[in-house]
């Protein structure tokens, strides 16, 4: 789930209320908020707190509710998941520390000694170009072992490396459930096994996303044929946006605020699209069949 933001330090919350609303909606099996399209690197620890508090509260159990708890801290990672926790969160997701280089040794050890103060069940997430650090398969497989560690979010990109880790995991943790980050490539990896998809989009038109899970899980083949060709006219047209790495955040929040759903504002060092970018976005939301809200 985007953050929706009024300002550096401010949640929109009519706009979070709107997009809690609309995200469940649209059919989706749980929400994810403080993960990368959340901006979570880049927000104060407080509104980090409120953000859940808040979302929780929208939630009110009717999905499961995970929390992103990635951070270069990890006493801050620890005190992120127990107020996870007691807000009434179901999981809690975090990717490798990311600012001083580790390797596998390291983060195994890092894993080994966070999990135990973790109220929650943990899923793991690989994101190594925000990162510099990924979960080697081998890596996965030992974390696997430790109770509490339930599954794990890859953002990577590389099919290959999931299929490597469904091959691994499949003989020692069936349990284990892997979801996909990049919607491009959700309905290949559910049709290959995959638990599900994290999606960006689903922000978006969560229903589409929904319908391509269920038919991939359902081996719909030409069901997923013509929603994938749906999700990736959404990715070719909003996401591309912009001339810079930030443009799909960038489309993703303008093409909610278009359709009035929740601010566009960005946390820092980021700013929202400016009017020439959101004219294109306007004029992409129109060709994909999106009626535009009153702040279009």
């Amino acid at each position: 789930m985007v953050t929706p933001l009024s300002g550096r330090d401010a949640l929109d919350v009519p706009g979070l209320e709107r997009l809690v609303e609309h995200i469940i909606a649209g059919g989706v099996h749980g929400i994810f908020v403080l993960g990368s399209t959340g901006e979570a690197p880049s927000l104060g620890h407080r509104l980090q707190k409120e953000l859940v508090e808040r979302t929780s509260k929208l939630v009110a159990g009717r999905v499961p509710l995970l929390v992103g708890i990635s951070d270069t801290s990890f006493t801050d990672s620890v005190t992120l998941a127990q107020h996870a926790a007691e807000r009434g969160a179901d999981a809690v997701v975090l990717a490798p520390p990311y600012y001083f280089p580790a390797d596998q040794p390291e983060l195994v050890e890092y894993i080994g000694h966070l999990v135990p103060e973790l109220p929650l069940p943990l899923f793991l997430y690989n994101m190594p170009s925000f990162t510099k650090l990924s979960f080697d398969p081998e890596t996965v497989v030992r974390l696997a072992e430790l109770p509490g560690i339930v599954g794990l979010k890859d953002s990577s990109g590389s099919m290959t490396y999931f299929h490597r880790l469904q091959f691994l995991l499949s003989k020692e943790r069936p349990d284990f459930a892997l979801f996909v980050g990049p919607e491009e490539l959700l309905g290949e990896a559910v049709l290959l096994g995959a638990s599900g998809g994290v999606c960006g989009g689903a922000n978006l038109k969560p229903q589409l996303y929904v319908d391509l899970y269920e038919a991939a899980a359902a081996g719909e083949h030409d069901r997923v044929a013509e929603l994938h060709e749906r999700v990736m006219q959404i990715s070719g047209n909003i996401y591309q946006v912009g001339r810079h790495p930030s443009r799909y955040l960038k489309g993703l929040k303008c093409a909610l605020d278009c359709l009035g759903i929740c601010s566009d504002f960005m946390a820092e060092p980021f700013h929202k699209f400016r009017a020439e970018e959101r004219e294109k976005v306007i004029e992409a939301l129109g060709k994909l069949g999106f009626s535009l809200g009153e702040r279009a």
